[in-house]
């Protein structure tokens, strides 16, 4: 009688049963639900510290599909707030989502970049403004895109393509070898194409690595986009505008354009956290917060320093983030 009393409520059952209690008389409720889906081992990965395995993405059941929650390193539970598959996916079938969304991405961020261009072209803003809004702006709505992505290894790539794509387009740009004036004006700070072989060009391969190499899943990944686009882009608005304290050791940055940089990168990156964790792609805590806050902090002080202005920002800080972050999560 234990053995069978202990096999109702055993999660492999799928009949699954309850106990209540009422007028001190105990009642067993017992329901039929499905037995849960064998997780796939190329979804299942072990934390780096702890060994704990850790899942996440979505799984083939039957004829729909099942999002899956990643555990959490820090509390060992999984997410509650789980949300319909349907909100994330285009199509069932996981190949064809994935070109959908990749297609998706490039046709926004192709947009974006034409829209800037011609408010670049056509003097409504100031041609630095301009291109510090591109700088902000395609990054982070490229992001976006993210968890409508399968849990299929070839997303990540898929993912990359836009950015990589731009590469090209930017050599290109950069060499003179294809000429776009409103798109020069748009990504360089005195309309010569040749500045897109520097700053841009950074911007984008950021961009490629953190899509390919550390994915959605990764908190890096979004402090090192955060601090690059937000950050960095926020910063020199800013800087320009308030930055009435100049640094000691640098004359060219100011306090107020470091704080700015620091805090916008800290914000989108804790947006971003909320955003990934609405799909079980990260969870959230504390732990990951002050980690993001930690990475916004030394991200701002590298780009403070001399040495960012003789390379580019566009290459010390995501190198600051990435370093920082491998530290730190």
């Amino acid at each position: 009688m234990a053995k069978l009393v202990a096999s109702l409520f055993s999660s492999t059952n799928p009949l699954r049963s309850t106990l209540t209690s009422t007028n001190n008389r105990i009642h067993l409720k017992t329901t039929l639900a499905p037995p849960l889906p064998h997780v796939p081992s190329s979804l299942t990965t072990h934390h780096a510290k702890t060994g704990t395995p850790c899942f996440s993405g979505y799984i083939p059941y039957k004829n729909s599909l099942i999002l899956i929650s990643q555990v959490n390193s820090f509390s060992f539970r999984a997410r509650r707030n789980i949300k319909p598959v349907s909100a994330a996916m285009f199509s069932d079938n996981l190949v064809l989502n994935d070109y959908c969304v990749s297609a998706a991405a490039a046709a926004t961020a192709l947009a974006l970049l034409v829209f800037w261009g011609e408010v670049a072209k056509r003097g409504i803003l100031d041609q630095k403004l301009v291109r510090k809004f591109v700088h902000i702006t395609i990054g982070l709505v490229f992001m976006l895109f993210w968890p409508l992505f399968s849990y299929r290894r070839e997303a990540a790539f898929l993912a990359a393509l836009t950015p990589g794509v731009n590469i090209i387009r930017v050599l290109l740009l950069g060499f003179g070898v294809y000429k776009d004036e409103a798109t020069v004006k748009s990504m360089s700070r005195y309309g010569d194409h040749r500045e897109l072989l520097k700053g841009p060009l950074y911007y984008v391969i950021t961009i490629s690595l953190a899509s390919v190499i550390y994915w959605r899943t990764s908190p890096i990944a979004i402090a090192a986009i955060c601090n690059l686009c937000a950050g960095d882009g926020v910063a020199d608005i800013v800087g320009r505008r308030l930055g009435r304290n100049k640094l000691p050791y640098n004359r060219n940055k100011s306090l107020e354009g470091s704080i700015a940089m620091a805090t916008a990168g800290f914000i989108a990156s804790v947006g971003y956290m909320h955003y990934f964790s609405l799909f079980g792609l990260v969870h959230e805590s504390w732990e990951m917060l002050f980690g993001f806050l930690i990475v916004s902090l030394a991200s701002a002080v590298v780009e403070s320093l001399p040495i960012s202005t003789d390379l580019d920002d566009n290459l010390t800080v995501p190198l600051t983030s990435l370093l920082v972050g491998s530290l730190i999560f």
